[in-house]
């Protein structure tokens, strides 16, 4: 019996070998199988499954929002503030939605600037043509003709328009810590012009149009008859088609490109193009500017390229969480000289507003603008308005 076993034992091992080859094989073309159905999924699209259409109200009333007697953004019904998730698990749907919110807002405050400030626009460039994308600043009335003092706003980067700060706190806090309003009314009672800049509209976003399928050349031989080349194409259409059903949502985002704004295409662009055209010929004795973050590097950028001319106009510079950076930005030592004497940066901070901060960087001093979220560094500031410092007194010349 042992014999027969010990004799059987090569055959039954020869056979566990087969057996285990035929099944990794089996198991290897599943994989294969399910990598290959995994590659075809596209993980993105897939999450777009049931998510409804990216159509939404195009006034406030129609979202159903308004803002209160405090400036707070508030739901009509239900008197709650603006909900960011209003669908559990469709974040793009949300975040469209917040999107499309939020051009609303832009709108309602250019209606503010130019009802409640009595701002008009200014249409850059100053000699658009009328098949070009354009942009826009806001003028008090006295803007330019002002003798005494001009005031003009920097805000910084992102989806921010003209007259805004920050959209996030427009929406989720009140207009007054959100929008620049405040600054605009109280210089405008302090006896100053002012402008109100618009450094990120730098495009106009237009549709892209479909590109044409290309022929084939005439010159080179088709590899299979036209018909049997339609028909399989048909077929691998309709399969691909098949599959995606499940998964896929078939709404598509439109696809865009962008024409920049002529000498306004960035940030630094448009701030040196509305020095040279509407600040620098201003009639204003004596020019103050607050910029915010990215507005900061946008007016030293303007130090590199208009040096003496911002010295003989500038009075004084109020940055909030500026950022600047004099190496990067290779500014000159005169730059930071007069920077030292003519800035103070305001930046957030646990310290209370106004407390002077040690800083490694010799351009300006630094002090604290009393909270630690970037978004509420101007806001911040309004109280020591227009200026916590003042500008060092001229040097008097002694007769020789």
């Amino acid at each position: 019996m042992i014999s027969c076993l010990c004799a059987a034992t090569p055959a039954l091992y020869i056979l566990w070998i087969i057996m285990a080859q035929v099944a990794g094989q089996e198991d290897k073309e599943k994989t294969t199988a399910l990598k290959d159905l995994l590659s075809k999924i596209d993980l993105d699209e897939l999450m777009k499954k049931d998510e409804p259409p990216f159509t939404f109200p195009k006034t406030l009333e129609k979202f159903e929002y308004a803002f209160n007697d405090d400036g707070q953004l508030r739901h009509i019904k239900t008197g709650e503030p603006f909900v960011f998730n209003a669908r559990e698990d469709l974040h793009r749907w949300n975040q469209k939605r917040y999107e499309a919110l939020g051009e609303i807002i832009t709108q309602y405050v250019y209606e503010l600037l130019e009802k409640k400030c009595n701002m008009t626009k200014a249409i850059l460039p100053v000699n658009a043509t009328e098949d070009e994308p354009e942009s826009f600043i806001y003028l008090s009335p006295d803007a330019l003709s002002n003798p005494s003092k001009l005031l003009v706003l920097i805000q910084g980067s992102g989806v921010v328009r003209a007259g805004q700060w920050a959209r996030r706190l427009i929406i989720n806090q009140d207009l007054d810590s959100g929008t620049q309003i405040p600054f605009i009314t109280r210089a405008m009672k302090e006896g100053y012009g002012v402008m109100v800049l618009n450094p990120n509209e730098n495009y106009r976003e237009v549709e892209k149009p479909k590109a044409a399928s290309p022929l084939p050349s005439p010159s080179e031989p088709l590899e299979e008859p036209a018909e049997k080349r339609e028909r399989k194409d048909e077929k691998e259409s309709k399969k691909k088609r098949e599959f995606y059903e499940k998964y896929r949502n078939p709404q598509k985002e439109t696809e865009t490109e962008r024409i920049p704004i002529r000498e306004n295409g960035s940030s630094e662009e448009h701030v040196l193009y509305v020095w040279d055209h509407f600040v620098f010929k201003a009639d204003a004795k004596d020019v103050f500017i607050i910029a915010h973050s990215y507005g900061g590097l946008s007016f030293v950028e303007l130090m590199n390229q208009r040096e003496m001319q911002v010295k003989d106009k500038v009075c004084a510079v109020a940055l909030t969480d500026s950022a600047h950076n004099i190496w990067l930005q290779e500014t000159s030592m005169s730059t930071k000289n007069w920077m030292q004497e003519h800035c103070r940066n305001w930046v957030s901070s646990p310290e209370p507003l106004d407390t002077p901060l040690n800083t490694m960087l010799p351009d300006c001093p630094r002090v604290s603008a009393g909270t630690e979220r970037h978004e509420l560094t101007s806001w911040m500031k309004l109280s020591m308005f227009p200026f916590s410092f003042k500008p060092p007194p001229q040097k008097k010349q002694t007769p020789k």
